[in-house]
């Protein structure tokens, strides 16, 4: 993997180059990206330049070490649950797909539905490779995707390497959440935000990379909010969107029509979702489909993303919805996702998000 190889960002990968070229090199990076816009592709490129071996490219480069958040699941059979047990599945993710979505890496992993997090053993992992000499003779590094999972122990226990690094020694960070990751370790590194791709360079990536047709492409662009794993996954999820788009029509129903009793039968329905996974992806659903309300609102249907089978039905929704809906619903969609990555009883949560928008349409 090369700058070259990959499309967006321009000014990051000239940022990222000229720190190899001129050796003034930050010790512990943070790329801030969001999910789904490829911030590994970069941290990849980086080390190769960097460290000089393709090896990384496959990622089994013996002085680079990949910690991610995990949890007990269904395809590993150990006790010791670290990222090296999931390291092939991990792998294999990337490889398919370096654009992954956090959720597809939990369903790769087996552990959906089930909190994980990067535990103080990560950290021992890490200290253990900084410790070392290079088997390569060069530095040694550390990727660590998604910090935010990390906990206070876990940061506490890599502080001290942060602060001061043994020589030829490289920590990389990729969060989605800057703002969720412990000050201790945020306030030390470098941040570097990946903006999310424009729709052009999005479904030249679709195109290019994946071998999409260029219409096809063009519509999953539309939908993907600058990220290449928002549109792999609308293209994919065409049978889950039409279930999420049914169950948010009859909601709307029941809701415009005031029929409180309907739309807490509709909450009870999301309660049930096994997966709390696909609990948020409804909510972020919902969440896009109030935006598109939005913008019908105003008048700017061709800035809407409404696809033509929709039409109908979200002309409808602009006219009926109270022009203040979207814009004061968005924040309970919000606390709701917050919500469910707490483990909060989802039939509550949702019998109250559906409350509150009763009172809002």
């Amino acid at each position: 993997m090369i700058f070259d190889d990959i499309i967006g960002n321009e000014d990051v990968k000239r940022a990222l180059t000229g720190m190899v070229g001129s050796g003034r090199i930050p010790h512990a990076l943070m790329f801030y990206e969001n999910d789904g816009c490829g911030a590994i592709q970069f941290a990849q490129a980086f080390l190769e330049l960097l460290m000089g071996s393709q090896k990384i490219g496959k990622m089994i480069h013996p002085d680079v070490k990949y910690i991610f958040p995990v949890s007990k699941g269904s395809k590993v059979s150990t006790d010791k649950v670290t990222s090296e047990a999931y390291l092939p599945l991990w792998r294999e993710l990337y490889s398919e797909n370096p654009y992954f979505l956090e959720n597809e890496m939990n369903e790769a992993f087996g552990i959906e539905g089930r909190s994980s997090l990067i535990a103080v053993a990560e950290a021992k992992t890490v200290l253990d490779l900084l410790s070392m000499t290079a088997l390569e003779k060069g530095y040694r590094a550390a990727v660590i995707y998604l910090p935010e999972k990390m906990n206070q122990e876990t940061a506490n226990r890599l502080l001290k390497s942060i602060e001061e690094p043994p020589e030829l020694t490289q920590l990389i960070f990729i969060t989605h959440a800057p703002e969720k990751v412990l000050t201790t370790i945020s306030s030390r590194c470098q941040g570097i935000r990946l903006l999310p791709l424009s729709k052009e360079e999005v479904a030249k990536v679709l195109v290019e990379r994946f071998g999409k047709d260029p219409e096809t492409a063009a519509a999953a662009a539309e939908v993907s909010g600058g990220s290449v794993g928002q549109a792999l996954s609308w293209l994919s999820m065409t049978e889950d969107t039409d279930e999420e788009f049914r169950i948010f029509r009859d909601m709307m129903s029941a809701l415009l029509s005031r029929n409180l009793s309907a739309a807490l039968d509709i909450a009870d329905t999301l309660g049930a979702i096994g997966s709390r996974e696909k609990a948020k992806a409804f909510c972020r659903y919902v969440s896009e489909a109030l935006r598109k309300i939005f913008m019908l609102q105003q008048g700017l249907e061709a800035l809407s993303g409404v696809s033509a089978r929709e039409a109908e039905v979200y002309a409808e929704y602009s006219k009926r919805c109270k022009r203040s809906f979207p814009r004061m619903a968005l924040p309970y969609l919000d606390r709701a996702v917050m919500l469910i990555e707490r483990n909060i009883n989802m039939k509550i949560m949702f019998c109250d998000l559906v409350d509150r928008l009763y009172v809002l349409v």
